[in-house]
């Protein structure tokens, strides 16, 4: 939000037409929508935790090569011994420029496609392609150079670098560093009007402001305010499925498939069309969340310890938190984040009793548990129906309610539900071919 209301001062000086400040504005609020994809290389060359490895990069200046050796050594293996560190730095030479050039490119093509999908004008895609490309000709994906970079990516670059220093190190700090990036990583003009931006204490103390919500309501442009039908509902479910699927290659397509067969055994149900509709997007929103937990546990090989199972296990509760700030999807909030319910009241993260479980929680919750068993795990391999069924037949009236699992039981009879584990593959084979 800071780095928008940032960026959206910058389109205030230069005098932006109206078509481009719209673009803009979804831009600023999008441009890190495709993180997600590639947070699994990121934790498999570390062997770090992917959203400590991006944080501690968002202020290095990757042409300083002592700054950029510094960061590599800290985050490779961190808490491991000399030996690990060294052998990750080794993996991390492997993959050369051509690996740091495809986790940028995947980074920004996938954040293009999930706005193109959401039906948001080009120049926001392209903005977001162009993000981490530099003035000077030596960024990423592409090399673009000066004005070949699309104006909207060149202000993105610079408001939200602005903002990560403003935020973690000060106002002075962020200034500084816009006058030695400029020529360089920013165009001259924008870090100009960032240099005189400067002086406007009101603006910058805004930006610590109690209700940043209310101030990016203030500068949204007028055209770029849309009301959402019950289609662009389905669509922005689909692209945040798609965001938190792709964050490991093991939940690839799992949100998509959880949907797949809650909308099947709601019809067991005899459920309306609108019923229907939000047991769909539930079973595509459950495990947003997820985007808040490290690579290093979704994607571990062997057991858990206790805290990461703790860590884990918030997911749900990250899922609730993120889906009752929106109208919208305030009632699917609490039913969507109960999927880890039991009815025995050992569920997690509200440990509600079998009384309090609503009904499409507990019929998610069957999806999910048959979903997650049909897979492929970085642990254990992809389970049979029968060994399914046996699962869940033992766990009945204690974690399982009994209706939604017969349910479950005539929706395979008749359609076969079959498991995901070739596009699972595919992801791990992909991984490992980016990483070398």
């Amino acid at each position: 939000m800071r780095n928008t209301l940032i960026g959206m001062r910058i389109a205030d000086s230069l005098g932006l037409p109206a078509a481009d400040r719209s673009a803009l504005y979804s831009a600023l609020l999008l441009k890190d929508v495709g993180c997600s994809s590639n947070a699994a290389k990121i934790a498999y060359l570390f062997g770090g935790d992917d959203q400590s490895v991006k944080k501690a990069g968002k202020v290095v200046d990757w042409s300083h090569a002592g700054q950029k050796m510094r960061y590599v050594w800290q985050q490779c293996a961190p808490g491991g011994s000399v030996l690990d560190k060294l052998l990750r730095l080794g993996a991390l030479a492997k993959s050369g420029p051509r690996g740091e050039r495809e986790i940028v490119q995947v980074r920004c093509e996938r954040g293009a496609e999930i706005t193109r999908s959401l039906h948001f004008p080009e120049a926001t895609a392209q903005a977001i392609l162009g993000l981490d490309e530099l003035w000077n000709g030596k960024g990423l994906p592409l090399g673009l150079k000066g004005k070949e970079i699309p104006l909207l990516g060149r202000i993105c670059s610079l408001a939200q670098t602005v903002e990560i220093y403003f935020t973690t190190r000060g106002l002075s700090a962020a200034l500084e560093m816009a006058r030695e990036r400029r020529g360089k990583w920013f165009d001259p003009q924008l870090v100009d009007i960032v240099q005189a931006l400067g002086w406007e204490s009101s603006f910058w103390a805004s930006l610590h402001g109690p209700n940043l919500r209310a101030e990016l309501a203030r500068c949204e442009p007028a055209d770029s305010v849309a009301l959402a039908d019950e289609a662009c509902l389905d669509r922005v479910s689909q692209a945040f499925a798609d965001v938190v699927d792709a964050k490991s290659p093991w939940t690839f397509k799992h949100s998509t498939r959880v949907a797949e067969i809650a909308g099947r055994m709601a019809d067991e149900f005899g459920c309306s069309l609108e019923v229907k509709r939000d047991i769909r997007r539930a079973g595509l929103l459950h495990d947003v969340g997820k985007l808040g937990v490290s690579n290093l546990i979704l994607d571990k090989p062997s057991k858990l310890t206790d805290e990461e199972w703790t860590r884990l296990r918030l997911h749900p509760d990250f899922s609730q938190q993120i889906l009752a700030q929106i109208p919208a999807f305030g009632t699917l909030a609490d039913v969507a984040s109960a999927h880890h319910e039991r009815l025995d009241g050992r569920g997690y993260h509200r440990r509600l009793d079998g009384t309090s479980v609503h009904w499409v929680s507990r019929l998610l919750a069957v999806a999910d548990i048959y979903e997650a068993l049909s897979a492929e795990r970085p642990y254990r391999a992809a389970m049979s129906w029968d060994k399914i069924q046996g699962i869940l037949t033992r766990d009945i009236g204690a974690g399982v309610d009994a209706d939604c699992f017969a349910a479950l039981e005539r929706c395979q009879d008749r359609f076969a539900f079959e498991s995901r584990t070739e596009a699972q593959f595919q992801e791990v084979d992909n991984l490992l071919e980016a990483v070398g």
